[in-house]
């Protein structure tokens, strides 16, 4: 298959997923059709070994943790209380409770790993409150989508497992990776948000919070800074693999559901069916993609495509500049799963090629994977947002909203190429490392 035969599979399969065909299925058939036709029939054979090597990979495991973790989290109660102990910190900032968004966003993406779970959780506690308050509706509604990315940026994030698992690279490393650049990113939000509001027209003010009160409230904040600490810093320090630090996640959350007395049948029934859901989707994707790889790996489609780089003498700046191009472009058109699995085999191997070091490629596929997230027209935190909207508003408000974090996302992801370090300092001191 020439790299030409390459680019028409591949802009075929984009075509197939437009129109609504299953992510797994137009993946398992490109790999499998791809093979049969370079390889012969006999390809088929071994697709029975590759199947079965991705549903035992140990790494795998930690998905539906992790997903599980985010599921007790929020049918415990925690993201109100969060959401309210923040407001009371952050509520005098220039922008108010637009602040208490994001930070409410980044402290649930510390324990869930989804940017749709993200937003969806933290919008439906915070829309009541800023439509009662009259908060621009544009603003609130942008600051929602655009902070439920972080739920894939800071770890613990399922965007990272798979990419960990597609190129064989550290998870451990690749969520400390992201520990840094979520911090930061959040702070930039939340920056433009006090700009805006200061330089800005109509400014509401929140009632003063006593210190007493604040102080009382911080209890709240106790149960997401504790499981993050101990997810994160029993990988930081060696001491657990991935899946082993999110099973103690899941113990840690099970005891705080307890301890708010939302801990019964009927919820961990939910919290078990929606994480078998979700989980048997995304691990038939990675099926899909893994087919795929084969077919490519066999007919040589990586090496050959690292090889014209080479021949075009493109340098690692100007590679950057191609594939940010390239992302958007195509975030625009397809979720961030699919995204990921169609790319990631390709792309892989052409940066590493360059020099461009694995970690901080991974940090920068999921950044790109955000902004997939929120640039129309199949920006799935765009429609979360709206879908629980109570005013029946247009689409366009949120759009509107999200159209400053974009830019500000992009300009965060030149930052964190011109300062690598940004996201390999820490996983460079990580024990073992």
């Amino acid at each position: 298959m020439s790299v030409f035969g390459l680019s028409t599979a591949f802009v075929l399969g984009l075509a197939i997923l437009l129109i609504g065909l299953p992510v797994a299925a137009v993946l398992a058939w490109l790999g499998v059709a791809g093979g049969v036709t370079t390889l012969g029939p006999h390809m088929v054979l071994s697709l029975g070994s590759v199947i079965w090597g991705v549903q035992n990979e140990n790494l795998l495991t930690a998905i539906p943790l992790f997903i599980l973790l985010g599921e007790i989290l929020l049918r415990s109660g925690l993201a109100d209380r969060m959401y309210g102990s923040l407001a009371a910190w952050l509520g005098q900032l220039p922008g108010g409770l637009l602040h208490a968004n994001i930070g409410g966003c980044a402290l649930f993406a510390a324990t869930c790993g989804s940017s749709v779970a993200t937003a969806a959780t933290i919008g439906t506690v915070a829309l009541p409150a800023l439509e009662q308050r009259r908060y621009d509706r544009a603003r609130s509604l942008g600051s929602l989508a655009a902070g439920g990315t972080l739920g894939i940026l800071i770890p613990p994030s399922v965007a990272m497992l798979i990419y960990g698992s597609l190129t064989n690279n550290s998870v451990g490393k690749l969520f400390i990776a992201g520990i840094i650049p979520g911090v930061l990113l959040t702070g930039c939000f939340m920056a433009y948000i006090a700009l805006s509001d200061l330089f800005g027209g109509k400014r509401i003010v929140e009632e003063r919070v006593s210190l007493g009160e604040k102080i009382r409230r911080s209890k709240d904040l106790i149960a997401p800074f504790l499981i993050f600490g101990v997810v994160m810093g029993s990988l930081y320090l060696g001491l657990a693999t991935p899946t082993e630090s999110a099973s103690l996640g899941v113990v840690m959350a099970l005891a705080l559901a307890r301890v708010s007395g939302r801990l019964d049948g009927a919820m961990l029934t939910h919290c078990f069916r929606q994480t078998a859901t979700l989980t048997g989707t995304i691990i038939l994707i990675i099926c899909g993609a893994f087919i795929l790889n084969v077919t490519l790996s066999l007919v040589g489609i990586p090496q050959k495509l690292t090889q014209l780089i080479a021949a075009l003498s493109i340098n690692p700046f100007e590679l950057f500049l191609i594939l940010t191009v390239f992302y958007l472009v195509l975030g625009c058109f397809l979720e961030v799963l699919s995204m990921q699995v169609t790319t990631i085999p390709i792309v892989y191997p052409i940066a590493t090629a360059v020099g461009i070091d694995p970690i901080w490629l991974g940090i920068y596929i999921v950044l790109m994977s955000e902004l997939a997230m929120i640039t129309p027209p199949v920006g799935m935190n765009l429609y979360v947002v709206q879908s629980i909207r109570q005013d029946g508003g247009s689409i366009a408000d949120v759009i509107r909203g999200v159209v400053p974090y974009v830019f500000i996302m992009l300009g965060f992801t030149f930052l964190l190429w011109f300062l690598p370090e940004l996201a390999l300092w820490l996983p460079g001191r990580m024990a073992g490392a």
